[in-house]
């Protein structure tokens, strides 16, 4: 530690207030009552958010200025109360005394969050008022603390601001591509044609009910394939299996080479090309595989699939409340698509495998900039709390 620095707990400079919940009956969303917090939902950058409920049951209160502290699962991420609020057993508060400046032990705790969240790598589920007034931090003269403060104040600020337009332009490349995407399906050439889509691809939706329980899974086999799986890693990565006997009497679930397969429960509309080479397996309840026919080619059927009108009327046909599913196969095999003439498909894939490389590049260019900017905060942060700024 720089000289200058002394070694404290967080109970030696600091009051903590440990969170209690009142009644549930006390809530409202009305505004009757105090502000009311439970856990890090409401969090910011670094102030708390407006409330969105209250109490008349006012049990513990953390006042403005006050620094907010996770206290459950996620453990450790910190936030400033913006007004007198009371917290529920989701939350902290830390409320620094006389030769402490509450800016510095927010930096600080930012800096030991993941030391706090987890050790060896074991997550804590929860920490309760006395580990966190044994927290280990560093004080500084005040001087020094109000100095550090405006170094990460200025820096962090400009970090903030490059984030910003790093995500601003993440987000532009996506829209650009997805534009292009829909222009090519909307502005169609001659030739083309509406066919519907049961009469261009098969359907098959996953398996439901007792035909496909975690008892009859075995720890090596034929795969059971699931959106995660098949979507997100490709087909790799599988978690369940299914013997020689099961997958026999379930063969028409089994996906092949060129099959599409898309998440029909959940996030809805996520396809995936079955890839040549794939271990045999069968899909589970959550996806539908699509089987296309000679007239169409699977990437660009699958192209079409993620497309705003494909995707908007799949919303308009799902049912379901808290997770929305397909609730029916045979009023998608309904939906009109826009089919031209395989050379013409062929065009397409290419010009679209073109744009989404290009586009990937750049996407994957700006992720590599805001891991950067991560890291450069938590390279400042080190610096600060090692003495080094």
């Amino acid at each position: 530690m720089k000289s200058g620095f002394a070694g404290a707990q967080i109970g030696d400079l600091c009051v903590v207030v440990a969170g209690q919940s009142p009644d549930g009956r006390f809530y409202n969303a009305d505004g009757h009552g105090m502000p009311f917090y439970q856990g890090k939902k409401d969090f910011g950058e670094k102030f708390i958010g407006e409330p969105t409920s209250w109490t008349t049951q006012v049990t513990k209160i953390a006042r403005e200025g006050d620094i907010l502290m996770s206290v459950r699962a996620p453990v450790g991420p910190v936030n400033f109360a913006a007004g007198e609020v009371c917290i529920g057993r989701g939350l902290a508060a830390i409320r620094c005394g006389n030769g402490l400046d509450r800016e510095f032990l927010f930096y600080q705790l930012l800096h030991l969050q993941t030391e706090i969240a987890g050790k060896e790598g074991a997550v804590f589920a929860s920490i309760n008022k006395s580990a966190i007034e044994s927290l280990p931090i560093a004080v500084a003269p005040l001087p020094d603390q109000l100095r550090i403060v405006g170094v990460l104040d200025e820096a962090f600020v400009a970090i903030a601001t490059a984030r910003a337009n790093t995500e601003q332009n993440l987000r532009n490349a996506r829209a650009v591509f997805e534009s292009h995407l829909d222009s090519v399906f909307s502005q169609r050439g001659e030739g083309w044609a509406e066919k519907r889509f049961g009469a261009i691809c098969g359907f098959v939706r996953g398996p439901f009910g007792g035909s496909l329980k975690k008892a009859m899974f075995v720890d090596d086999g034929y795969a059971v394939y699931e959106q995660s799986h098949a979507i997100s890693n490709q087909f790799t990565d599988i978690r369940y299996f299914i013997d020689e006997r099961k997958f026999s009497e379930m063969r028409r679930f089994e996906v092949h080479p060129n099959d599409i397969v898309m998440s029909c429960a959940g996030t809805m509309g996520r396809t995936a090309i079955v890839p040549e080479g794939v271990r045999p397996g069968i899909i589970n309840q959550a996806l539908l595989k699509l089987t296309p026919s000679s007239e169409v080619l699977a990437a660009f059927l699958k192209s079409w699939m993620e497309t705003e009108d494909f995707q908007d009327a799949l919303k308009a046909y799902a049912a379901g409340a808290a997770i929305q599913n397909v609730a029916s196969v045979k009023v998608l095999k309904d939906i009109r698509v826009p089919v031209p003439s395989l050379a013409d498909q062929h065009r397409v894939v290419v010009l679209l495998g073109q744009a989404s490389f290009e586009t990937q590049h750049l996407l994957s260019i700006y992720q590599r900039k805001l891991a950067a900017l991560d890291a450069l905060k938590q390279s400042l942060l080190h610096q600060a709390f090692t003495g080094a700024l």
